[in-house]
């Protein structure tokens, strides 16, 4: 059984997640974590190490998140090859950047990787998802970046509403990408 700090952090970090989406690291004060995990801004600064260590630990569990997701994807491959397992992980990493403040969060994160704390953290979940797609699905090189390109066009699919934009741009940029 977990304690309760435990359990709160765990709390505090999805919350913060959902948080830091909206605003970005630099807009988003710890108060505003706080109150949406109700808590106190004092327990969370007990919890974490000030707000950049808040933000670095949320950047850690979004991205332990897609490890879970793609890892479950893998699972759930009809087929060995290497194209069945990359397109089960794809398929599940969709279903998973369904979840707006997920996938706004990841946006944010990299939009403050100069910060070397949030760099690192991102560099560091990147390795992580890379090497797991990598081996899981005894991907090449070339697939592993064209897995991880398709996600980023997602992103950008998702994030500015592209499937709604009945232009030829649009579809030329969504052929193709299925989403839920």
């Amino acid at each position: 059984m977990r304690s309760t700090a435990e359990a709160r952090r765990v709390t505090v970090l999805n919350t913060a997640v959902s948080v830091f989406a909206r605003a970005g690291f630099h807009a988003t004060p710890v108060t505003a974590v706080a109150a949406a995990a109700g808590i106190s801004e004092a327990y969370v600064f007990r919890l974490f190490s000030g707000k950049l260590g808040l933000f670095v630990a949320a950047a850690g569990a979004c991205f332990d998140r897609i490890a879970d997701a793609i890892e479950a994807g893998a699972e759930s491959a009809e087929g060995d090859s290497s194209e069945e397992i990359l397109d089960a992980m794809g398929g599940a990493y969709a279903e998973l950047i369904a979840d707006r403040d997920l996938l706004l969060f990841q946006v944010q994160a990299q939009a403050v990787t100069d910060i070397p704390e949030v760099a690192e953290a991102v560099r560091a979940g990147y390795r992580r998802v890379a090497t797991f797609v990598q081996s899981r699905a005894r991907a090449s090189d070339a697939q592993v970046q064209q897995f991880f390109a398709y996600g980023q066009l997602c992103h950008l699919i998702v994030t500015a509403g592209l499937e709604q934009v009945p232009e030829p741009w649009a579809r030329a940029l969504t052929a193709g990408i299925r989403h839920p």
